[in-house]
């Protein structure tokens, strides 16, 4: 008899998915990667951050909203239990990384690695209700987010390649500014916090304590650096055109500058309308969709050829899926 060691073991023995729902429960933790980010924000516009006024607990006395709490009790615990369908898409993501045949060692290791990023933002959530919505603790936790997103992308792409060693697939110019991009890119997502710290909504109808300077002033630093990763990515187009770069790349990269086109456009709108906070949850959203593209932009200038086009869990030739890959 085999010896079964833990629950991850013993359905790996009974089960091997698919490529499609490998590709899938990765995909799932991105969605609710994204879901929990923009949401989260809803919970800051809509003055709810201490709807529940203590964590893990929602009161002293309930784990769950009460009555006297009211909508922001209720909009501040809704988002606390989708930490648990986020959690649940993880483990899934988990489960099928764990499950596949042969076994994917480097790929479940990632795949534990965005286990590890929800907890840590969920005690750093509840960090941050126990200091009150504190700018500075507001901003860590956006910015882990931001990381779980980072690993849950690489999962979902983990999945759709083999566990070779990376082969590039543009001249090392290119991807030296794809480097580039990518660090102006966290650079712009971690100016954004400083507008939102500094800024009007300070998700509590109390009063918070805002970071140390004017929002505006800010937000004319974070539009700079908005238009170096629109300049970075129009360089970037037109790079791989010049390289004649794969089709599938081309396209990233087009992807890229229509969201950064759609976010750079939602955020003038936004400042120029006393900040709106149903255009801040959409600019949200659209920071999560541009970190992806940048990502997937990325990734996609190397590849990781499957070594055995037999092995179920890693090819699937009449998948069309792997054609956009």
């Amino acid at each position: 008899m085999v010896a079964v060691w833990n629950p991850l073991d013993y359905i790996a023995q009974r089960w091997t998915p698919s490529p499609r729902i490998l590709r899938r429960a990765a995909l799932s933790a991105v969605v609710m990667t994204v879901v929990i980010i923009v949401t989260g924000g809803a919970v800051r516009l809509t003055g709810s951050g201490l709807g529940c006024d203590t964590w893990p607990k929602c009161t002293d006395d309930s784990l769950f909203a009460t009555p006297e709490q009211g909508l922001h009790g209720a909009i501040e615990f809704g988002n606390r239990m989708l930490t648990y369908v986020l959690s649940a898409a993880v483990g899934w993501a988990i489960v099928a990384a764990r499950s596949v045949k042969p076994r994917r060692r480097g790929l479940t290791r990632l795949a534990w690695s965005m286990f590890w990023l929800v907890v840590v933002n969920a005690v750093m959530g509840g960090i941050t209700v126990h200091m009150e919505l504190n700018p500075w603790t507001v901003a860590v936790h956006f910015l882990l987010a931001n990381a779980l997103l980072t690993v849950t992308v690489l999962v979902w792409q983990r999945t759709r390649e083999g566990d070779t060693t990376p082969r590039p697939r543009v001249p090392r110019p290119v991807r030296k500014l794809s480097w580039a991009l990518i660090v102006t890119t966290v650079v712009l997502v971690a100016l954004g916090t400083t507008v939102t710290g500094s800024g009007k909504h300070a998700g509590d109808s109390s009063e918070v304590p805002r970071m140390p300077w004017n929002w505006i002033d800010a937000a004319h630093v974070h539009a700079a650096a908005a238009w170096a990763v629109c300049a970075l990515a129009i360089a970037m187009w037109l790079v791989l055109r010049v390289v004649d770069a794969p089709d599938d790349i081309r396209a990233r990269a087009r992807d890229l500058l229509l969201v950064l086109l759609a976010q750079g456009g939602i955020g003038y709108v936004q400042f120029f309308t006393d900040v709106p906070e149903v255009l801040v949850g959409v600019h949200m959203l659209g920071s999560a969709l541009t970190w992806i593209a940048v990502l997937r932009l990325a990734l996609s200038l190397r590849e990781r050829p499957v070594a055995d086009p037999a092995i179920p869990a890693q090819a699937d030739p009449a998948d069309p899926a792997l054609s956009t890959a």
